[in-house]
């Protein structure tokens, strides 16, 4: 078993703490931010040992150095020469033990060239697990700063194809914004209507709407449904459809939600 813990930085960031019963070590992902991670492990009485990097930007890995100064710890990440305190570089062949647990990297490039995700369906576990930083997100999808339509659909489509119960594990509460957006896209998806009251009703006690599910982004998700009839009468009616091939209704998607 794996305990995951959101630690809220910045606006609207997560930062994930990992930890496991019975054990006082942590590993974090994408520490943006030092200080409420060192706080937060302070305040379960865990020590850090490790962290898990899933792309370049400053709010997931701005935290490094200063974690760094304060615990010595292995950094797993991908091979970017933008991420000069990577100790550990991994790709998709790789693996790696996260408190008892195997975790394999999936390459998802898009958001960045150098993007990857960390995912685990380690049968000790009670439900695969999924941390997929910027390229996956609740009911959306990252922006493409350095991919091509093309690249960010295929990235889409390997996290589309885990296990319909992985806990999708994203870095930003974005989900909101994201699902009235996709209720534009996909006016008549039920599933939508019923998810947009259940993540607003936990907004407004102020909880996170984070983790989602594989099983939920396939219902719910336009990014994943560039096949969905409703998707592609929106775009047109929108005068952005610019082909029926899968990844140019992304493309076109993604662009509408860019102006959205």
């Amino acid at each position: 078993m794996l305990q995951i813990e959101p630690v809220k930085a910045f606006q609207d960031n997560y930062i994930w703490l990992i930890s496991a019963p019975g054990s006082n070590n942590a590993f974090v992902v994408d520490p943006g931010d030092a200080n409420p991670v060192i706080s937060a492990l302070q305040d379960a009485g865990k020590t850090l040992v490790g962290i898990l990097i899933t792309h370049h930007h400053a709010d997931h890995i701005g935290g490094l150095d200063t974690l760094l100064r304060h615990q010595q710890v292995p950094v797993y990440g991908p091979p970017s020469q933008r991420i000069v305190q990577i100790s550990n570089t991994v790709t998709e062949s790789s693996s790696i033990d996260v408190l008892g647990h195997s975790f394999r990297i999936l390459e998802v490039p898009g958001h960045t060239r150098e993007h990857i995700a960390w995912f685990s369906d380690d049968p000790a576990l009670a439900h695969p697990v999924l941390f997929c930083g910027d390229t996956l997100f609740a009911a959306g999808c990252g922006r493409m700063f350095e991919g091509s339509p093309p690249q960010m659909h295929t990235s889409l489509q390997k996290l589309a194809a885990l296990p319909a119960d992985t806990a999708v594990y994203c870095a930003h509460e974005y989900t909101m914004g994201n699902l009235r957006f996709a209720k534009a896209a996909m006016p008549d998806n039920r599933n939508l209507q019923v998810r947009y009251r259940q993540e607003q009703a936990k907004r407004d006690q102020g909880l996170p709407t984070i983790p989602s599910t594989i099983g939920a982004e396939l219902e719910t998700n336009p990014f994943l449904r560039c096949n969905d009839a409703q998707v592609v009468a929106s775009l047109a009616a929108e005068s952005r459809l610019e082909g029926s091939e899968p990844w140019q209704v992304f493309g076109a998607l993604r662009r509408w939600k860019d102006d959205f």
